[in-house]
C-alpha cells in the first residue's frame, strides 16, 4: 500500500521526534542507577568534603546514591581523563577544580582537552587564599611587604603546595604585578608546606584560606591579605592584596563537570538541584565553615569562569616559563 504524501511526511515526522523523546524521558527519570562523583584529591581534604556535601545532597534529592570516587595523582588530570573517557550518559561525573583550568595550558601533551571534552555542569563554591608569613617577618602590611621584597630581592622564599598549584599560581600572578623577585620551593602538598613555614624555614605562602585559618587564628601565623577582589565574608578584617596590587584577584573554585555529548537534560536537571542546594542555609553554612562562598549559576556561567581561568592562567603559564615537575 502507498501512503498519501502528507501522512507519509507526518509519520516521518513522528518517528524522527522519537529519539529526543526518548532523550527527554529518560532525562526525566535519571539516575536509575548509583552515579560516580570522582574527584582527583585524596579523600579529607576541602575538594573531597564538598564533593561529598554535594553528593549526599544530589543522593537526597535524586534518590540515587552518589559515590565519591577519590582518583588523586598527576594533579588530578588522572581523574579528569577517567571521566573524559567514560559514558555520556550522566552516570559518571567530575569534580572539577581551579587546577583543571591551570593545568589546560601547563602541560603539553594532556591525552584530552579540558574545555571541550568536559562539560560544565554547576558551580559549586569559591574558595579565597590567604597571603600569610610567620610573625617574625619584617612586613606587617602588604605594602611593607612589597617594599621589602623589592630592597631584597631573591632574599627569602616563596613556598607552595607544588608547581602549578592554585597557591603558586596565585603567587606568581602576585611577582608579575609587583615586579618582585622571590625563589619559589615547590612542596609534595600544602600541609608539609605550612609545616615549615610555621617552623620559619620559608618565608611566604598563598594559602588556601582553610588550611591557614586555625594558624592565624592561633597568631602562629600572620595574615597579609587575602586574594579575592573583595573582603573575604569569613574574615572580614583582613585586607585584600588588590587594595595594594590593583586588579589582582584570584580564587579557587570547585564544580561539577561531565563527558561532552552528556544530553543537556541531565545536565540541566543536575544544575537545578545543585544551585537548590547551594541555596539551603545548612550547605550554605557548611561551605561556609570549609572556607568558602556558594558559587550559583547555570552551566554557561560556570563555563564563563572556566574559560576565563584558564586564558587568565594560560598567560601566567606563558611569562613565567612553567613547566610541571
Amino acid at each position: 500500500m502507498t501512503l498519501p504524501r502528507r501522512q507519509f511526511l507526518h509519520l516521518a515526522a513522528g518517528a524522527a521526534a522519537l529519539p529526543a523523546a526518548s532523550r527527554i524521558s529518560w532525562a526525566q527519570t535519571y539516575p536509575t542507577r548509583p552515579v560516580r562523583l570522582v574527584v582527583g584529591y585524596a579523600a579529607g581534604g576541602g575538594t573531597d568534603i564538598a564533593a561529598r556535601l554535594i553528593g549526599q545532597w544530589l543522593s537526597e534529592r535524586l534518590g540515587q546514591q552518589f559515590v565519591i570516587e577519590n582518583r588523586p595523582g598527576a594533579a588530578t588530570n588522572i581523574a579528569t581523563e577517567a571521566v573524559v573517557r567514560a559514558s555520556p550518559d550522566g552516570y559518571t561525573l567530575l569534580l572539577a577544580a581551579s587546577a583543571n583550568a591551570i593545568n589546560a595550558t601547563l602541560y603539553d601533551k594532556l591525552n584530552f582537552n579540558f574545555l571541550t571534552d568536559i562539560v560544565p555542569v554547576a558551580g559549586i563554591m569559591r574558595v579565597p587564599l590567604v597571603m600569610v608569613v610567620h610573625p617574625s617577618f619584617p612586613a606587617k602590611t602588604m605594602l611593607e611587604f612589597i617594599a621589602y621584597a623589592k630592597a631584597n630581592p631573591r632574599k627569602f622564599n616563596m613556598a607552595s603546595s607544588g608547581v602549578g598549584g592554585p597557591d603558586h599560581m596565585s603567587g606568581e600572578l602576585f611577582k608579575m604585578m609587583t615586579g618582585i623577585d622571590m625563589t619559589h620551593v615547590p612542596y609534595r602538598g600544602l600541609a608539609p608546606a605550612l609545616t615549615d613555614l610555621l617552623g620559619g624555614q620559608v618565608d611566604v605562602i598563598f594559602s588556601s584560606f582553610p588550611a591557614a585559618t586555625e594558624y592565624i587564628k592561633s597568631d602562629k601565623l600572620r595574615a597579609l591579605a587575602v586574594t579575592t577582589a573583595t573582603p573575604f565574608e569569613g574574615a572580614p578584617s583582613i585586607p585584600t592584596i588588590g587594595d595594594v596590587v590593583v586588579g589582582y584577584e584570584t580564587t579557587q573554585w570547585y564544580g561539577l563537570g561531565a563527558p561532552k555529548n552528556t544530553p543537556s537534560a541531565i545536565v540541566d536537571r543536575l544544575n537545578k538541584e545543585i544551585n537548590a542546594a547551594l541555596a539551603d542555609p545548612k550547605v550554605r553554612a557548611r561551605l561556609f565553615d570549609l572556607g568558602g562562598t556558594p558559587l550559583l549559576g547555570s552551566p554557561a556561567d560556570f563555563g564563563k569562569i572556566i574559560s576565563a581561568d584558564t586564558e587568565k592562567w594560560g598567560e601566567v603559564v606563558k611569562l613565567a616559563g612553567l613547566k610541571p615537575e
